[in-house]
């Protein structure tokens, strides 16, 4: 059997094939023999490097080794012949300034030395769509893959790469079937953010491989993501700094009340103030506004939409491969009716981030308001799948109730709306589609209690869509909105 090994000495890397036909590890650690920070090597291992590099060898003798029948003569690596001084562990480095995570080469579980391939494609695979979140720190793969084959600990990994998280996976194969593990780990504190466990049939490895990719792709930037709102809630707001200003209010705005949104809007508008040339205080202080208008009906739309494209815009230019921030630019161009530039702004953050959850949603609205309800619903339908904790959730629900009303499948959209209720009971807006959609398919009675609650519940937002056409409607679409309305018993 071919091994290929490598052991750092201090500064030197000594490699070799076919150290140890008996499949020794190279380098094996021995509790209570090794020093810390150091190597013990085999005798083997020793004859192929002695003389070779600047460093002594301690004769330890035979020992017994875990997993090894028999015993094996073991050398200790000591210190440098030239400096005398003991090896030393790498100094840490610091912290970047957002999210930063290492994919640590996923352990291959099955008995098939073959699988090493699979488990490592996985985890290249993890790290390329990972790296196209441009709000994320990703360490590259020659990086990471240097802890191969070796039982690390995390908070070890957070110090020598500069990494707030580290996520780690196994790989098991058994006839047609593979189980892949993963785990997210955030590193200084050794606290578990997410895992998850994949049973699959071993039909198609490439397709699999994607599957699975895409899965932990999707799973761990939300992971991450509510990780970093926690730790930015942990710390004091007088030590908040632009990034964990953003974060807090993000945390806020997660909440989706109107109290919470408030307070979003001041710690996005502190992310400003600490620092003008960050993206997300903008994007963030835009959406918080935006929903402010549209969902609890604080201001008026004509006085809020100029202000939040002026953000959007502004974002934008800021960092032009910010995705987030061209999918909120998008939303703001879709106010104003301008589908085409939406459009191309979605194209752009999809380029970029092609698992932006808000992307979609927002391609969803932009498709469903200019005239192609169901290729707008396949949209939405993706974005939930990406982001099925969406605080945006409220939005999500009600654009897909309002593509089944304005493609003419009422049931559905009465069906829809109906869920959306259940999880969401005190937005206002749902209660509007359900009672034009009960009111189109006959259900009078039904459609005029609706109706009676829409109003009460909200009724500015109610005045706000009903009593003038908003400039992302249609003419046909508010008309359409309206004749559903009127049957609901709604006089005008």
């Amino acid at each position: 059997m071919e091994w290929r090994i490598g052991v750092h000495l201090g500064d030197v890397l000594i490699e070799g094939d076919d150290i140890l036909g008996d499949g020794v590890n190279i380098a094996a650690r021995l509790e209570g023999i090794a020093e810390p920070g150091g190597i013990c090597i085999s005798e083997d291992a020793f004859r192929q490097v002695r003389g070779k590099v600047e460093v002594e060898f301690a004769d330890l003798g035979e020992q017994s080794l875990k997993n090894i029948a028999r015993p094996l003569r073991v050398y200790r690596v000591g210190l440098s012949l030239a400096s005398r001084q003991p090896i030393t562990a790498p100094a840490a480095l610091p912290l970047p300034d957002k999210p930063s995570i290492a994919v640590l080469p996923f352990a291959n579980m099955s008995s098939d030395p073959e699988q090493e391939f699979f488990a490592d494609g996985v985890a290249e695979d993890i790290i390329t769509g990972l790296s196209r979140y441009p709000s994320l720190f990703v360490i590259a793969r020659n990086s990471s893959f240097t802890y191969k084959g070796r039982a690390v600990d995390v908070k070890q990994v957070g110090r020598e790469l500069g990494v707030r998280y580290a996520l780690e996976g196994s790989v098991r194969k058994a006839g047609n079937r593979i189980r892949i593990t993963a785990q997210l780990v955030e590193a200084e504190a050794g606290n578990h953010v997410w895992a998850e466990r994949y049973d699959r049939d071993l039909a198609d490895i490439f397709g699999l491989q994607d599957e699975i990719t895409e899965a932990v792709t999707i799973a761990i930037a939300p992971a991450i993501a509510d990780a970093e709102r926690r730790r930015a809630m942990r710390r004091p707001p007088a030590s908040l700094d632009a990034w964990s200003a953003y974060q807090r209010g993000y945390w806020h705005f997660s909440k989706g009340t109107p109290d919470d949104n408030a307070l979003a809007e001041q710690f996005f508008q502190q992310a400003i103030d600490l620092d003008p040339s960050f993206a997300g205080g903008y994007t963030g202080l835009a959406y918080a506004q935006t929903r402010a208008t549209g969902v609890f009906g604080k201001r008026d739309l004509a006085s809020i939409w100029d202000l939040t494209f002026m953000l959007a815009r502004r974002a934008v230019t800021l960092d032009g491969n910010d995705a987030e921030a061209r999918t909120c630019f998008a939303e703001q161009l879709l106010r104003g009716a301008d589908y085409e530039a939406a459009l191309a702004e979605l194209e752009l953050a999809l380029a970029t981030s092609p698992n932006l959850a808000a992307a979609y949603g927002v391609l969803g609205a932009v498709l469903m308001w200019s005239g192609k309800p169901k290729k707008g619903r396949e949209a939405l339908e993706k974005s939930i799948r990406l982001d099925p904790r969406n605080p945006n959730m409220t939005l999500r629900l009600l654009d897909v109730t309002i593509s089944y009303y304005l493609s003419g499948e009422y049931d559905a959209a009465v069906e829809a709306a109906k869920r959306s209720i259940r999880s969401y009971p005190d937005f206002s807006n749902t209660y509007r589609w359900l009672a034009a959609a009960l009111g189109q398919i006959g259900r009078i009675e039904e459609a005029k209690q609706t109706l009676e609650k829409a109003i009460a519940m909200a009724p500015t937002s109610f005045e706000m869509f009903v009593r003038r056409r908003v400039p992302w409607h249609r003419p046909e679409d508010y008309a359409h909105m309206l004749e559903g309305l009127c049957k609901a018993g709604w006089s005008g």
